[in-house]
């Protein structure tokens, strides 16, 4: 647990003075049970939980983490995370606030990395603005879709990112345009790098907001009939090992379809997925992930990769 002098001047630093006044821009959650911001609702106490909303007090946050050498861990909404038993020894940080404002422009959308992928979906919608679509239906922020390249249904984040603004360690803000980005399957330049997404620049198309709604339709219905969306989970668990091989169906031929670890299921609706409806535990869920891809190589000879990522 941190001590009371850290949380005072993470507070202290959350103090930003403006033309009306000082304002509180920093939220603090001291030990903080992270399954309440995980979609798997799995993950012990971090040591603080704080919700930040501009980048001053952003800057100020990592480094006061730098200068007493405190892990800290930028989250958004929680997807595509396994958090331990243990939790988190540090700080998490969620970017609110600033973070998740929405600008329109003609054919161009810039969008806070706090911002949900719903949101950003819906704002596109309204402006008559397609390319998103397949987007509707991933439970995740813009900044954690661009970090890991999501996609769905045909469709992926470097479709339609343009420009990325980010953050490093040491409070320096930077831009990448998008041949700098580095996108590939489940990657950009960002992947496995402690920088910072703070906002995400999108090129869309100007289309008829019906077929845009109906588009959105069609690919929840498709997501509702295949995924077990109504399941705390983490979405997909496994990366695609080949172009043309799915991990789901790899999974289900090996007969785990269903197989269970304590309060830790393989989807019965889709292989692909873990599903935590008996009080998972973290533990649980890695000892299943752990079993598939030992069962998953000896019947078929294929390593299989996690897409999700490990905290704590």
């Amino acid at each position: 647990m941190l001590n009371e002098n850290i949380l005072n001047l993470l507070k202290e630093k959350g103090k930003i003075e403006y033309p009306d006044g000082i304002h509180e821009d920093i939220i603090l959650y001291p030990n903080e049970p992270m399954k309440n911001h995980t979609t798997f609702h799995i993950g012990g106490n971090a040591d603080c939980f704080c919700e930040v909303k501009n980048c001053l007090t952003l800057r100020h946050v990592i480094s006061l983490c730098k200068e007493n050498n405190i892990p800290c861990f930028i989250i958004g909404l929680g997807s595509n995370l396994l958090v331990s038993d243990s939790g988190f020894r540090g700080i998490v940080i969620k970017l609110s606030g600033d973070f998740t404002e929405i600008r329109v422009s003609s054919d161009h959308i810039i969008c806070g990395a706090g911002c949900s992928l719903a949101g950003l979906c819906v704002a596109a919608r309204k402006h008559s603005l397609s390319g998103l679509e397949f987007a509707w239906g991933i439970p995740g922020s813009v900044g954690g879709a661009t970090y890991m390249n999501a996609g769905a249904y045909g469709g992926e984040m470097k479709d339609v990112v343009f420009w990325a603004k980010f953050m490093d360690r040491d409070g320096n803000i930077h831009e990448y345009e998008k041949d700098q980005l580095d996108f590939g399957y489940r990657h950009s330049v960002f992947t496995d790098t402690d920088n910072i997404i703070l906002e995400v620049g999108f090129e869309l198309k100007k289309e008829n907001p019906e077929i845009i709604s109906y588009r959105m339709q069609e690919l929840m219905n498709k997501r509702k009939a295949k995924q077990p969306v109504n399941h705390y989970s983490a979405g997909s668990v496994f990366k695609r090992p080949k172009e043309d091989i799915y991990a789901a169906a790899l999974i289900e031929e090996c007969g785990l379809k269903g197989y269970s670890v304590g309060g830790a299921e393989v989807s019965t609706k889709h292989s692909g997925f873990i599903v935590n409806d008996r009080n998972a535990t973290a533990e649980d869920v890695k000892q299943l992930i752990d079993h598939i891809q030992k069962t998953v190589l000896e019947q078929k000879g294929i390593e299989l990769c996690c897409e999700i990522k490990f905290v704590g």
